[in-house]
């Protein structure tokens, strides 16, 4: 990778939100169109990824740029990808392979990455602190605290070519890492790009007091 192509990724992974091709102009002091063919290349590499802003009056929405996740290698993705693309072809039930190989993964993640907490913390609220350190960017809605916005997504190329698969190896992870807690996971949903750059996960245990 280049010295620029590299310095840009550095600073998309230092924004807290994703950003417009003006304002990463403004940051790395590239022409427009240079900015344009770096960030067409870390897409395909599964480095970034893009989702199109909220609409505001007339013309088409802007795109928005993000790192995704904490940089998943090309060769991560490459890989991620075939085995999606294995279990959606071999498996007799690939959506519910997919869950229970996220099953398997959530519980390894939470092995991987405690998180800091008391005794009086929730499960659900440990695994929204898990989904954070994994590159999902979560947001809970206030008004609707069962409900969470996945604002970021690791493998979001491959989840466009395959969702079922991917989606349904996301919703396993939610579910494995709350059985990790001792938590019953009965009633997670996640609603795969319910908006713009966004999936919609729901934690019904999240409003458990």
């Amino acid at each position: 990778m280049s010295k620029s192509r590299s310095t840009l990724l550095e600073q998309l992974r230092a924004q807290s939100t994703p950003v417009s091709i003006a304002a990463l102009v403004e940051l790395s002091g590239l022409h427009e169109n240079t900015l344009r063919e770096h960030l067409a290349s870390l897409v395909r590499r599964g480095l970034c990824g893009r989702q199109q802003s909220n609409p505001s009056g007339r013309g088409r929405p802007a795109w928005l740029y993000y790192a995704t996740g904490r940089g998943a290698s090309s060769e991560y993705a490459g890989l991620a990808a075939t085995l999606a693309m294995s279990i959606a072809t071999t498996s007799a039930d690939p959506t519910g392979t997919a869950v229970s190989a996220g099953e398997h993964w959530g519980r390894t993640l939470v092995e991987e990455h405690p998180v800091a907490s008391n005794a009086s913390t929730r499960a659900a609220a440990k695994v929204i602190v898990l989904l954070d350190q994994v590159g999902y960017s979560p947001q809970v809605d206030r008004a609707h605290p069962t409900q969470v916005r996945l604002t970021r997504c690791p493998l979001l190329e491959i989840a466009y070519r395959q969702p079922d698969v991917v989606c349904a190896v996301h919703l396993g992870l939610v579910r494995g890492a709350l059985m990790a807690h001792d938590e019953d996971p009965e009633g997670i949903e996640l609603q795969p790009f319910a908006a713009p750059g966004v999936c919609l996960l729901t934690i019904p245990q999240l409003a458990e007091r």
